[in-house]
């Protein structure tokens, strides 16, 4: 059972209950199973893996896209020896699990570690740095109970990014029904009706190649547009940023600035795989599909249906537009850290903060993983191969005295 009245204090909260989250926890107690009375997580689903696996079942992803030894278990084997017996879950190439898969692994390793014990049903909804006796401590605010904690140490693990909007959708002068024009975050293909509906897709990444399909398969029509040609590729980022290929270099870079142009450089915006792609080839020659690269949209104007102007000098009809833009990762748009920047100033390169080798915030006890970690970590840092290796970084410093901080 999740703890549902939290005590007053704790040495290490987690904030956040995805992969990432999971990842420390597990390595953690590897390390210190002692650490285990210290810890509490807060996720306001009360349930480890909620917001990955909604978006999963939303967006009707078939398997991950990365292969079978990254996963929050320790053991990077762990996965492959539990689908001994559901191989045909595993896809090629390079044995990528299986949505359902994975799912199941998770719920194995929630078990066997006694994870859902330290899970607090409850979302922070803010972060105050305060000083008793000048050593460093946070006080957590939650938003469904009367109750705040106060931590010690706090991880904060939230996949964190906002929507990016064009900027047309701002200038939008007509009103329209808000569910006819919605950030890809806000898609559910589960409960849409679309047949004989057309639907314009904005963006050329891996999100709007499933949200593509998953139109098609409900009978719909679909303009996916691009700003640019699309990308192919097996993974987001080349295999190279997985160890020391790439990454010796990238950590020898002093120079901040250097390193965000260069995890910019080497994710290089959204892309499509192979599999993806060939689906909507076939979906293409279908006339299910029409598929739009360098080309924007100008205007868009809402009268019984989208009036959509682009800056080829085409024009279109459409009943929904779906934005797979992505989200933009940049600390001061973050409001859990709004405080945490106010009493302890940080560096940024390209909206990412400066952390110290073990990732944490200059000044405090405050741990980051996840996307807003890759100075450190590199391109793959919100990645579940970023989740391993921030863990590596964060966990010595959590029991080992003499990396401690020093106040």
């Amino acid at each position: 059972m999740a703890a549902t009245s939290p005590p007053n204090y704790t040495d290490i909260a987690i904030i956040g209950a995805g992969p990432h989250a999971m990842t420390v926890v597990t390595h953690l107690l590897q390390k210190r199973q002692q650490l285990r009375q210290r810890l509490l997580v807060f996720d306001p689903s009360g349930t480890w893996m909620q917001q990955w696996q909604n978006q999963f079942s939303a967006f009707e992803i078939p398997h991950l896209r990365s292969p079978a030894v990254h996963h929050p278990d320790p053991n990077p084997y762990a996965l492959r020896q539990f689908a001994q017996s559901r191989s045909h879950e595993l896809y090629p190439p390079y044995d990528l699990p299986g949505t359902l898969l994975f799912q199941d692994f998770c719920q194995e390793l929630i078990r066997r570690w006694s994870l859902q014990q330290h899970i607090v049903a409850a979302k922070v909804v803010r972060i105050e740095p305060i000083k008793p006796n000048l050593r460093s401590r946070f006080r957590l605010w939650l938003d469904n109970l009367d109750h705040s904690i106060v931590a010690r140490r706090v991880i904060l693990a939230t996949g964190s990014g906002t929507p990016q909007i064009p900027a047309w959708v701002q200038k939008i002068a007509s009103p329209y029904p808000q569910d006819r024009l919605c950030h890809s975050r806000h898609v559910d293909l589960r409960h849409l009706q679309l047949h004989g509906e057309n639907i314009l897709i904005v963006g050329g990444g891996l999100t709007s190649g499933h949200l593509a399909l998953g139109a098609i398969a409900r009978g719909a029509k679909v303009i996916l547009m691009s700003r640019r040609n699309l990308q192919e590729k097996l993974f987001d980022a080349d295999p190279g940023w997985l160890g020391p290929k790439y990454l010796k270099n990238f950590w020898a870079e002093p120079d901040w600035e250097t390193r965000a142009e260069t995890i910019q450089n080497a994710r290089n915006g959204g892309s499509l795989t192979p599999a993806i792609m060939l689906q909507l080839r076939r979906a293409q020659r279908r006339q299910n599909i029409k598929i739009m690269e360098k080309c924007q949209v100008l205007s868009a104007t809402w009268h019984k249906a989208w009036q959509i102007i682009c800056d080829d000098g085409s024009k279109h009809e459409c009943d929904r537009i779906w934005l797979a833009t992505g989200t933009k990762i940049d600390i001061t748009s973050e409001p859990l850290l709004t405080e945490i920047i106010e009493h302890y100033p940080i560096s940024t390169a390209k909206g990412l903060p400066v952390l110290d080798p073990h990732l944490r915030w200059a000044g405090c006890e405050l741990f980051i993983t996840g996307g807003l970690a890759a100075l450190q970590i590199g391109p793959v840092a919100r990645n579940l191969s970023g989740a391993r290796m921030a863990s590596e970084r964060i966990i010595p410093a959590l029991w080992k005295p003499s990396l401690a901080f020093s106040y």
